[in-house]
């Protein structure tokens, strides 16, 4: 279902642009972004889709992020919640707040589903463990 009455693809770009760039400079997720990421500008314009789809439903973004996220040594949940942190701040400064609530409960969602399969991954016998709620 399209939602783009929510915000424009403007609004997601500078979302993405402006959450990626904390990111980058975070001292914690910063350097497993830079010894992943090699190329920013196709990573933004891929994450931009993927925003594009999850907030405005335009199904631009193809792929399956889950896998990348799984092959990735050495997560943690403290990351996943860093991620979160980072990502509430920056909807948080944002001015189009319906965006930025329903973009924070979606990041809810796909942080939780990550970590999950992450979990699932390494430790197919054990039940994984839930994030804490973001306070």
């Amino acid at each position: 279902m399209a939602r783009t009455d929510l915000c424009s693809d403007d609004e997601v770009r500078a979302l993405v642009h402006a959450f990626y760039a904390k990111v980058r400079r975070d001292a914690m997720l910063g350097p497993i972004f830079e010894s992943h990421v090699h190329d920013w500008d196709s990573h933004l314009s891929r994450l931009t889709d993927f925003w594009s789809a999850v907030l405005r439903g335009t199904g631009r973004f193809t792929g399956a992020p889950m896998p990348r996220h799984v092959a990735l040594p050495g997560l943690n949940a403290e990351l996943f919640q860093r991620w979160l942190a980072l990502f509430h701040e920056t909807t948080a400064a944002h001015p189009n707040q319906a965006m930025g609530q329903y973009a924070d409960a979606m990041a809810e969602r796909i942080a939780q589903s990550l970590w999950y399969g992450y979990q699932i991954s390494r430790r197919p016998d054990e039940l994984p463990s839930a994030l804490a709620p973001h306070g």
